[in-house]
C-alpha cells in the first residue's frame, strides 16, 4: 500500500498544479520557460545545468526554434519554447559531446568542458511535433507511475515533442457523465474494461472485458493525470484529450429505448463484450459530448485539442445503395461529432485519426471524407495521417494526404506507426522515415500540412527509428542515413569501428528495409496457422551484422547502451535460430519422426532458454518491470493480483481473435510462458493448453533466474556456436 506521506504528496503537487497549469503556455514568460527547461537538464545531468546560459527567443510565424553554440567552455542554448530548448541542448549533446538519452539507458560522457560548438540554428518546419497512439495507452503505459512519466515527459522535450495524447484518466471522467446522465452505479463499473484494455474501450471496440477495475484505481488515476497535464504544460506540450465519440453503457441504451442504438462487433468477442454506439443524429450526442469536455476541463483545466473517433475500423451506418443519401449522412455526422466537442469549449478543435480512412479506403473514397469534413470549419479540425508506411507497404494504395488532396484544406499531421502490439523485433524502413515527410513539405498540393511525428503502439524499442524521426521534424529536407548512422553510433556507443558502419549498413538492407505489423516468431505463436502470423525478418544480412555488430565489443562494451543493443541483436539471432529448429521439429511431429522431433525441440528450447538468460541484464526486454508497475497499484494483494492478470493477458491471450498479438522478446516471459507452453504442445496435454494459458495469467509470480555474468561475451559465444 502506498505510504500516507505518498498520498500527502499527491495532494500537494495537486494543489500546485492547479494554480499554474490553466496558463496559456505561450503566455509563459521567459524565466518560467528557462526554468522548467533547466529542470529537465538537472534530472539529466545533475547540478552542471545550473551552469548553461538559457534564453529565451521569438517563435518565427509559431514554429519553434532553437540556437546552441559553446566558446570556450560557455554553452548557450537558445529557444522560442520549452521543448525547443530542451531539443537544441539535446543536439548539442549529440554533437558535441557524443551522447544520447533513450527508453534503455543514456550515454552521457560529458567532458569537465563544454566543447567549442559554432553557432547552429534550426526551425521547424511543423508547428506540431506530435507523439503517442490510442493503444500506446494498453500496450505500454497502462501502469506507468508518476516516476516513470516523469522521465517519459522528460524525453518528449528532449525530443522536441510538443503534441501529445492524454487520455489517462479517461475513465473517471467518463463516470461523472454517466452518472449525470442517469446511468446507475453498478451499470457504470461494468462498462468499464481492465486499465491494460481502456484503450479498445475508448475507441468503442470492447466492454467489460477484464472488469471492473478496483475502487482505488479513478481516483490513483485522478492523481497521476494532474501530474501529467501539469508538466505538459509547463514544458509547452498541448496534451490532447478525449471527447465523447459515441459509445455509450448498456445501462444507458436500456434507460433511453427509444433512441437508435447500434449494437458494433470487434475482434471475435462474444456479444456480452461488443459496445454500442449512439446515432449522432440524436441530441443526446451533443450533449453527452458537452459534458464530456464540460467535465475534462473542470478536472484539468482549459484545453484545445480533442480527440474523438466514432468510425474507428467499423463500418458507418450509412445506406449503401444510394449515394446520395450516405453523402448528406456523412456531412451529418462530421458535423454533429464537431458540434459535440465545441458545445464544451467554443474554442476546441476536433482531434481525428486517419487510419481509418486508408483501413477502409473503399468506404472512404474523394467524395466521401469530402462530405463528412464539409459542415466543420476548416481551423477546428485536425487529421492525424496516422501510419504513412501503411499506404506502399500494406494497402498497395498511394499515399492517403496524396488521395484525399492534402485532406481538402483542414489541417493534419504526417505520422508513422512503427510499432504494433508493442513487439521488439527490429523492424521499420528507415529510408522512408529519413524521407516521406519531407518529400510530402516538398510536393504541391500537400495542404495544411501543420504538424509531424510518430504514433507508435508500444514504446521502449526499435530506438533507432524515434532518433531519426526526432531529428527530421526540424528539417523538410531528406536526410542522408549514409552520414547520419555513423553519427548515431558515435552518440549512442562512444565510437563507430569499421565494422559497426559494416553492421547498420547491413541492419538497413535486412531488417530495417521491411515494414511486417506482426512480426513474431513461429514458436511464440506455438503453430504456424495463427491468423495474422508475421515474419520476423531472416534474410541473411541480418545474421551477418548481428556478428560485426558483436565484433566490435572489445571497443564499445564500455558503453551501457552498446551492451544492451548487443544483448537485444543477439537475442533476435538467437530467436530466428530456434525458429528454424521449431519448424523443424513442427514438421518433424507432423510426418511421425518422434526422435528428429525431439532433437529439433531440444535444440530450439536449449537457445530459448539461452536467450532468457541474456535478456535477463536488459533493462526494458523483461517480464519483471511490467508485472511490478502492474502491482503497485494494488492497495492489497488481491487489487494486486488482479492488476497482475490483466497486464499478463494483454502480452499473452489477449482475447477474442488477438492472441499472441503483443507477443514479445522478453526475459521471463520466454522461460515461465513460451518454453512450458511449446512443452505441452508436444505433450498428451496439447488439448489443455487454453487452461493452462488461463492459469498462468492467473497464477502471480515470475521464476527467479541467475542472469550471465558477462552478457556480451556470452552472446558471442552463442552466436559464433549457432552462426551455421
Amino acid at each position: 500500500m502506498r505510504s500516507l506521506f505518498y498520498q500527502l504528496f499527491l495532494v500537494i503537487n495537486i494543489v500546485i498544479a492547479g494554480a499554474v497549469y490553466t496558463a496559456p503556455v505561450c503566455a509563459a514568460p521567459a524565466d518560467s520557460i528557462v526554468s522548467i527547461s533547466r529542470g529537465v537538464m538537472e534530472r539529466l545531468i545533475g547540478s552542471r545545468a545550473q551552469h548553461i546560459q538559457l534564453q529565451v527567443i521569438p517563435a518565427p510565424e509559431e514554429h519553434d526554434v532553437y540556437e546552441i553554440s559553446a566558446h570556450n567552455g560557455q554553452l548557450l542554448v537558445r529557444g522560442s519554447s520549452p521543448s525547443a530548448i530542451c531539443h537544441g541542448f539535446y543536439k548539442y549533446l549529440q554533437n558535441a559531446c557524443g551522447s544520447m538519452v533513450s527508453w534503455s539507458g543514456s550515454h552521457l560522457p560529458l567532458p569537465a568542458k563544454w566543447p567549442d560548438h559554432p553557432k547552429e540554428r534550426a526551425v521547424s518546419p511543423y508547428r506540431y511535433r506530435y507523439y503517442l497512439n490510442v493503444v500506446t495507452f494498453g500496450y505500454t503505459t497502462p501502469y506507468w507511475d508518476w516516476a516513470r512519466w516523469e522521465k517519459e515527459l522528460d524525453w518528449m522535450a528532449l525530443h522536441g515533442i510538443n503534441l501529445a495524447l492524454a487520455p489517462v484518466a479517461s475513465e473517471s471522467i467518463a463516470a461523472r457523465v454517466w452518472q449525470q446522465m442517469g446511468v446507475k452505479e453498478a451499470d457504470i463499473q461494468n462498462f468499464f474494461t481492465g486499465p491494460a484494455y481502456f484503450p479498445w474501450h475508448r475507441m468503442g471496440n470492447l466492454n467489460k472485458w477484464n472488469g471492473p477495475f478496483p475502487a482505488t484505481w479513478p481516483q490513483d488515476q485522478l492523481a497521476l493525470q494532474h501530474y501529467i497535464i501539469n508538466r505538459m504544460h509547463q514544458l509547452g506540450i498541448s496534451p490532447i484529450a478525449p471527447a465523447f465519440a459515441g459509445f455509450v453503457p448498456e445501462g444507458f441504451q436500456k434507460l433511453h429505448p427509444e433512441l437508435p442504438v447500434k449494437k458494433l462487433e470487434w475482434g471475435g468477442f462474444p456479444e456480452g463484450y461488443n459496445a454500442y454506439v449512439l446515432s449522432p443524429n440524436t441530441p443526446f450526442f451533443e450533449q453527452i459530448g458537452r459534458l464530456f469536455v464540460q467535465e475534462w476541463e473542470k478536472e484539468f483545466g482549459k484545453n484545445t485539442f480533442y480527440l474523438s473517433d466514432s468510425f474507428n475500423e467499423m463500418d458507418v451506418p450509412v445506406p449503401k445503395n444510394d449515394p446520395e443519401q450516405k453523402y448528406r449522412l456523412l456531412a451529418d455526422y462530421g458535423q454533429t461529432i464537431y458540434r459535440s466537442v465545441i458545445a464544451g469549449n467554443p474554442d476546441a478543435v476536433w482531434v481525428t485519426q486517419g487510419w481509418t480512412f486508408g483501413y477502409q479506403h473503399t468506404f472512404w473514397d474523394q467524395r466521401s471524407l469530402k462530405a463528412m469534413l464539409s459542415k466543420v470549419p476548416d481551423d477546428h479540425m485536425m487529421i492525424v495521417d496516422l501510419g504513412n508506411e501503411y499506404p506502399p507497404y500494406v494497402w498497395k494504395i498511394p499515399a492517403l494526404w496524396k488521395t484525399h488532396q492534402g485532406f481538402y484544406g483542414k489541417r493534419w499531421i504526417y505520422s508513422y506507426v512503427p510499432n504494433f502490439g508493442g513487439k521488439t523485433p527490429y523492424t521499420g524502413v528507415l529510408d522512408l522515415y529519413a524521407s516521406g515527410s519531407a518529400t510530402a513539405l516538398q510536393t504541391p498540393g500537400h495542404g495544411k500540412l501543420e504538424g509531424f511525428g510518430a504514433a507508435p503502439e508500444g514504446l521502449e524499442n526499435n530506438e533507432v527509428i524515434y532518433e531519426l524521426l526526432a531529428d527530421m521534424a526540424w528539417t523538410n529536407k531528406p536526410i542522408n542515413l549514409t552520414r547520419w548512422l555513423p553519427a548515431y553510433c558515435r552518440s549512442r556507443y562512444g565510437g563507430c569501428p569499421p565494422k559497426m558502419v559494416t553492421a547498420w549498413q547491413q541492419l538497413r538492407q535486412s531488417c530495417y528495409n521491411t515494414f511486417s505489423p506482426y512480426p513474431r516468431f513461429v514458436w511464440q505463436l506455438v503453430k504456424p496457422d495463427r491468423r495474422r502470423v508475421g515474419k520476423v525478418d531472416d534474410n541473411p544480412a541480418f545474421f551477418t551484422a548481428v556478428q560485426n555488430f558483436l565484433a566490435c565489443a572489445p571497443q564499445l562494451q564500455q558503453s551501457d547502451l552498446y551492451r544492451n543493443d548487443a544483448v537485444e541483436l543477439a537475442a533476435l539471432y538467437l530467436g530466428l535460430k530456434a525458429d528454424r529448429y521449431y519448424k523443424a521439429a513442427l514438421l518433424a511431429d507432423s510426418l511421425g519422426q518422434t526422435a528428429q522431433r525431439q532433437t529439433a525441440l531440444d535444440t530450439s528450447i536449449r537457445l530459448l532458454l539461452a536467450t532468457d538468460s541474456l535478456l535477463a541484464s536488459h533493462p526494458t526486454d523483461r517480464l519483471q518491470p511490467w508485472v511490478a508497475l502492474a502491482r503497485a497499484h494494488g492497495a492489497n494483494e488481491a487489487d494486486k493480483n488482479y492488476y497482475e492478470a490483466d497486464a499478463k493477458r494483454l502480452i499473452t491471450t489477449w482475447g477474442g481473435r488477438q492472441e499472441d498479438y503483443a507477443a514479445r522478446l522478453w526475459s521471463g516471459l520466454i522461460r515461465d510462458y513460451y518454453v512450458p507452453r511449446i512443452r505441452m504442445y508436444f505433450s498428451d496435454k496439447r488439448a489443455m493448453l487454453p487452461q493452462w494459458e488461463e492459469q498462468w495469467v492467473q497464477k502471480p509470480g515470475i521464476s527467479t533466474l541467475q542472469s550471465y555474468a558477462d552478457p556480451v561475451r556470452r552472446a558471442r559465444e552463442l552466436v559464433k556456436e549457432f552462426s551455421k
